[in-house]
């Protein structure tokens, strides 16, 4: 019966991959395992299914886990854990208050010993679950920071660092020191049009700062984490995508100024908005709206 079984799945696998043909990217696809655990460096990894990139740290005598995404992903973050460890989490971050990062903080209760994150991240937190009437699935943050944090756990040293508003008005850094990988949170969208929330008070001229804060900070070996990533592009890499990501909001600014400056309306600019920003061409997919749109506030367009 189980070969049976086993014949009758192969075929039809074998039947959709005949009828998808020569599309074998769309055939891998349906393939491949909805999530992905992999080391980067060390004991330091990360966790790919939906929502924000999550990281990790695992060894012997340490546990860290930085985001979370939402309440069915992290449950598989939480399986291939299992399957290095048994150990309480030491510590579990948040990068800032986005559902697609911190929904799943629920599923730790009991399971760790400290949620960290930025002061403004948990206020952000507790305001949009308190106006949305979720406060019964969130997990906040029981400490916060303000500049600077640092804590050894097991042989890694983590710290974190916030450089101001940018995306949120709670953005953190988490550099893995021994390791020498850094997780951005949603500071970084390689090659993905941002997501810039004004309710929260971000800033996209002083996004341009913290980025470049974050490239003086950290040296030539560091390894980047990013929080999302365009198709086709890593959701990990170097500082010269931080570099990119300048630009594209560089030049995001000076596009929408010049709207500005030769009369346009907000909806006059987003209903011409080109395909790409000029000058940063690389930066495609859905949701220019997004930043555009938050550009033309940000300087004063109407």
């Amino acid at each position: 019966m189980q070969t049976r079984r086993f014949f009758l799945q192969n075929s039809a696998l074998a039947f959709g991959a005949a009828t998808i043909g020569s599309d074998l990217h769309l055939f891998k696809n349906l393939l491949a395992p909805a999530h992905e655990m992999k080391t980067l460096r060390n004991n330091v990894g990360i966790f790919t299914e939906r929502g924000g990139t999550i990281a990790w740290m695992i060894d012997n005598s340490g546990l860290v886990v930085v985001d979370t995404q939402f309440p069915d992903t992290v449950v598989h973050l939480i399986e291939e854990i299992r399957k290095k460890t048994d150990r309480k989490l030491d510590l579990l971050i948040n990068t800032h208050h986005h559902g697609d990062h911190s929904g799943g903080n629920l599923a730790f209760k009991g399971m760790v010993d400290k949620v960290l994150a930025h002061k403004n991240s948990k206020a952000n937190q507790e305001r949009v679950a308190t106006t949305n009437k979720t406060e019964d699935k969130q997990l906040y943050p029981d400490a916060v920071f303000e500049t600077t944090w640092s804590q050894k756990v097991g042989t890694e040293t983590i710290s974190l660092h916030y450089f101001g508003a940018a995306h949120t008005n709670g953005d953190a850094i988490v550099h893995f020191e021994n390791a020498n990988v850094v997780h951005c949170g949603d500071l970084m969208f390689n090659r993905r049009f941002p997501v810039v929330d004004k309710s929260s008070n971000a800033s996209l001229t002083n996004w341009i700062e913290v980025l470049g804060k974050a490239r003086k900070t950290f040296d030539k070996d560091t390894l980047f984490v990013f929080g999302h990533a365009a198709e086709g592009f890593p959701v990990h890499g170097t500082k010269e995508d931080l570099a990119a990501m300048q630009n594209y909001i560089s030049k995001l600014l000076k596009y929408a100024k010049k709207e500005i400056k030769a009369g346009k309306t907000k909806e006059q600019i987003l209903a011409a908005k080109p395909q790409s920003i000029p000058g940063a061409e690389e930066w495609k997919g859905n949701g220019l709206e997004r930043s555009l749109g938050a550009a033309i506030d940000e300087l004063g367009g109407k």
